[in-house]
């Protein structure tokens, strides 16, 4: 096995298989369901109630056998979602509910120092961050997963010829592999931009009181907030009251949405490739696979047409999420967005496993391209012909007579070779064998070989400063 194919072998494998492995194989990341599940996101109110007693007990605000029992009782095994559910139908309040249902099993006196000079919002808005930490995580490794599949197709396929397209018209040869190659610089950018803003959820821990002043959490509420944060696991806060302003939250949101449009270009450049006219390209569908109801000739492309309905849906989730950074003074947001990122998030898991299906499984028609190469008799080796005769004619003179020569050929349904053998002034300056190597389109690729073979060298030595997600 190749070392490329072992690289995409052992990244799906880790990717697509129910979980994936991070730096350590012990340590699996969580489907987004389980990730944005409401027991998840009890189990990190939790740990963050339990953060913040073992913060407090660090400067001296509560004793340490009162954060050590709160700590110990910190698990949903103390709080079901049926009582949590039942609780909520009394007091209409999450945070109240979560409460009143934990303090049952905590010790009378320990549960006097529970969610001590905190407040909802706080607590809340560092769950979502633990979550989209979580959930940004999964996406790269998916990402990174789905680059793998690239660097196998772009080099698989670097040198196989084909028509490259400028208004959907045929313009110059180039090479699949070239096409992949955009796709997958394309999909380096986007790694690197959720890695930038997971490096900011990171640092959206906050616990600045009611009106993000520190009120109510004492004279060292910073350093409170810093060791809270640290206890975590996450990164300095962000100093400013940011609760109101939700820019980091949309940025994930918006981030999804730009990831998606790749992958919409992607499945819409697949699903036009795979028309019965084209042909270039197939998706791998199973045997029992029905096309059509009454046509059943019809191999209808579904996970690329997929890509093209999530570049349209997860955008429009992403700018309801933006549209929360609009609020009311300090603190007035409506956490009813909230749920929304499980849905984006959720979405553009399907959408990457899609996008993992239809790449890794995809049969690129070598022969139709060729054939393609062909239809326009030779026209798509137009500008090459014209170089050949600027040596000669001069640049101006060549275009001028190659362009009223491909007028002419298109016009009586003759190729362009043909029409060049039988002009006087131009077949005298090339012979059959000059003419053989100008029409030969394999050799008329530019540097595509060179280009895909630089992205794959970036995008491998990238993977190498990828974290905390498993090396190469």
């Amino acid at each position: 096995m190749s070392a490329i194919r072992k690289l995409v072998a052992t990244t799906i494998l880790l990717c697509f298989s129910g979980t994936s492995a991070l730096a350590s194989s012990s340590d699996p990341v969580p489907a987004m369901s389980a990730i944005f599940s409401p027991e998840n996101e009890t189990q990190k109110v939790l740990d963050i109630e339990a953060a913040l007693a073992s913060a407090q007990a660090d400067l001296g605000i509560i004793p340490r056998w009162a954060a050590s029992e709160l700590k110990a009782k910190a698990s949903t095994q103390y709080v079901s979602q049926e009582d949590l559910a039942a609780e909520y139908s009394v007091v209409r309040h999450r945070m109240v509910a979560l409460l009143n249902v934990w303090q049952r099993s905590l010790k009378p006196e320990a549960a006097e120092y529970m969610h001590f000079g905190a407040t909802t919002v706080d607590i809340y808005d560092t769950a979502l961050a633990l979550q989209l930490a979580e959930s940004s995580h999964a996406l790269i490794i998916q990402l990174r997963a789905l680059e793998a599949i690239m660097i196998r197709l772009a080099n698989e396929h670097k040198g196989t010829v084909m028509v490259g397209r400028t208004l959907g018209q045929h313009a110059l040869p180039i090479t699949f592999g070239k096409k992949v190659s955009t796709w997958l610089g394309e999909n380096r950018r986007n790694i690197e931009r959720l890695k930038e803003v997971r490096g900011r959820i990171l640092r959206s821990a906050i616990l600045k009181g009611a009106v993000g002043s520190y009120v109510g959490l004492g004279d060292n509420g910073i350093e409170l907030e810093r060791a809270f944060a640290k206890h975590l696991g996450l990164q300095t806060p962000y100093p400013d009251d940011w609760h109101g302003a939700r820019d980091v939250f949309a940025e994930y949101a918006y981030t999804l949405g730009l990831i998606s449009k790749s992958y919409g270009r992607i499945g819409n450049e697949l699903f036009l490739l795979q028309m019965t006219d084209i042909g270039e390209t197939e998706e791998v569908r199973s045997r029992t696979a029905v096309g059509s109801s009454t046509m059943p000739h019809k191999k209808n492309p579904s996970k690329s047409e997929a890509l093209i309905f999530y570049s349209r849906s997860i955008p429009r989730t992403a700018e309801i999420i933006a549209d929360d950074m609009i609020n009311v003074f300090e603190r007035d947001n409506t956490s009813r967005t909230n749920r929304l990122f499980a849905d984006i998030s959720i979405e553009a898991e399907d959408m990457l496993r899609d996008a993992a299906g239809l790449l890794d499984n995809l049969q690129v028609n070598a022969a139709a391209m060729s054939d393609n190469l062909g239809k326009t008799r030779g026209m798509i080796l137009s500008q090459r012909v014209t170089f050949a005769l600027a040596d000669k004619i001069g640049k101006t003179t060549a275009n001028s007579r190659m362009h009223d020569l491909a007028v002419e050929a298109t016009a009586e349904g003759i190729s362009l070779r043909q029409a060049i053998e039988r002009s006087a002034e131009l077949a005298q300056y090339f012979s059959g064998r000059e003419l053989n190597a100008l029409f030969d389109s394999s050799t008329y690729i530019g540097l595509a070989r060179e280009q895909v073979e630089a992205v794959i060298a970036y995008c491998q030595s990238a993977r190498k400063h990828d974290l905390p997600v498993k090396q190469d």
